[in-house]
């Protein structure tokens, strides 16, 4: 696919288009987790659901830690892009891969070495800690292919292209579920399958974008001699990099410390509320995937200097992320037993009956990550990352300290409204910062 250009012509159809692919590769993303879940939880049983469940959040740090500096790089990309500085994007793309590498690699090691540890310091159940250890340890060796396919993942969004990523997340996401369900549905092999499995489809996912940017895209396709770290480049990717991963990073580090107390309610609680939270996690992803939208149109036309036209995008975004919000909190609503009903058999009755009150309340309050998506995405686009992780960081800190006032009065309940009290702190930082913006830009 061609190089997208947001800096001319209609508004809404470019945020459209960019954000659909996004959102369908952003649930195949999900779907890997998911699967292993679904398929644990109904073949293997409750006890190993409650082990992926705990696992996971560790995980999710790690890949928005991941996640969090290819952002920075695709914001600098963005703007290069815009201003039409083809040269400069490959400094930056060959950067990204060199730093990356070792990166990810230190993170494969170092995240071996402390999945036990960290488990226990979790209070994770003592019936659960050696399967839920296992799982994570192998699912940490696929680092380096996570980082690779984010990574270019990216730098393909930066040029406009959201298309060609999805395609390759899609078959890795049906290779992943297919292996899961010859492997452990049919021939009963265990929990470690699921983690190989997971692995395997991100080494998949990783090699095929790799082949098609050299194949295909001149502009992306680095020699040999041009792998590299630019100093310069490095500070700058980074800066914006580091920040957005600790912003990134802030949200399951605080699903971590939530984890730590539901993971005093016991088994049935536990797995009520893993299998809740990837429901959640799949209401939530498509409104970040319009704020991913929303960053890039910001990016691309800082990088043109076309500042009216940045502000009636953000106007179309968040618009677009309140009538995602009306879709969702009405299928949410409708839909929460059978989506219960995916992880769990009909007959673990209590399990079903917490997952479904959380997500009755949570079906109101998805349209606070709505609009605050929305200014993250603005925020990022127009550079000002230590704003998002600003916004974050009170969004979790107070998330995490009702959770522990709320949650021993009335259960998991008492997470969904933690959630709404953190999204409202959120937006009231958010919105005055952003009408500064917006004043700076036409100034």
């Amino acid at each position: 696919m061609a190089a997208v250009h947001m800096t001319e012509g209609n508004i809404t159809k470019p945020l459209i288009s960019y954000s659909i692919p996004l959102i369908l590769g952003n649930l195949f993303q999900l779907t890997y987790n998911a699967v292993d879940s679904i398929i644990v939880g109904r073949f293997i049983g409750k006890d190993a659901l409650a082990a992926v469940g705990t696992a996971n959040p560790v995980m999710n740090i790690t890949i928005l830690g991941i996640s969090g500096i290819c952002i920075g790089s695709s914001v600098l990309m963005s703007e290069f892009f815009g201003a039409g500085e083809e040269a400069n994007i490959k400094k930056e793309m060959a950067t990204t891969a060199v730093f990356g590498l070792y990166f990810s690699l230190a993170v494969a090691v170092l995240g071996i070495f402390i999945s036990r540890p960290l488990l226990k310091l979790l209070r994770v159940p003592e019936e659960i800690l050696g399967i839920a250890s296992l799982y994570l340890c192998i699912v940490f060796l696929g680092t380096p292919f996570t980082y690779f396919y984010n990574a270019i993942a990216a730098a393909l969004k930066s040029i406009g292209d959201s298309k060609t990523p999805l395609k390759f997340l899609a078959f890795a996401s049906v290779l992943n579920g297919v292996l899961d369900i010859i492997l452990i549905g049919i021939f009963r092999l265990g929990i470690v399958c699921s983690a190989l499995t997971t692995v395997v489809a991100e080494g998949v996912s990783a090699a095929l974008c790799i082949h098609y940017v050299y194949r295909n895209i001149p502009l992306l396709r680095l020699d040999r001699k041009e792998f590299s770290i630019d100093p310069a480049f490095l500070s700058k990717t980074l800066r914006y990099g580091t920040v957005t991963a600790l912003q990134q990073a802030c949200q399951p580090i605080g699903k971590l410390l939530i984890q730590g107390s539901v993971n005093t309610m016991g088994i049935n609680a536990i797995a009520s509320y893993n299998a809740a939270t990837r429901i959640d996690d799949y209401a939530c992803l498509p409104e970040q995937s319009i704020s991913h939208g929303i960053t890039t149109f910001t990016a691309q036309n800082r990088g043109a200097k076309k500042h009216k036209r940045i502000i009636k995008g953000f106007a179309t975004g968040l618009t677009l992320e309140f009538t995602y919000w009306i879709l969702i909190c009405a299928v949410t609503w409708l839909l929460k037993r059978p989506f219960m009903q995916l992880f769990v058999t009909s007959d673990e009755t209590e399990v079903i009956a917490l997952g479904c009150s959380y997500l009755s309340l949570m079906a109101v309050f998805y349209i606070f990550p709505g609009f605050t998506n929305g200014f993250q995405g603005f925020f990022r686009g127009m550079g000002h990352m230590k704003m998002t992780l600003l916004g974050t960081f009170i969004q979790t800190s107070l998330r995490v300290i009702s959770v522990y006032i709320l949650v021993p009065r009335i259960g998991i309940d008492g997470i969904a409204f933690a959630c709404a009290v953190g999204w409202s702190a959120m937006l009231l930082v958010e919105i005055p910062y952003f009408f500064h913006c917006k004043r700076s830009i036409h100034d």
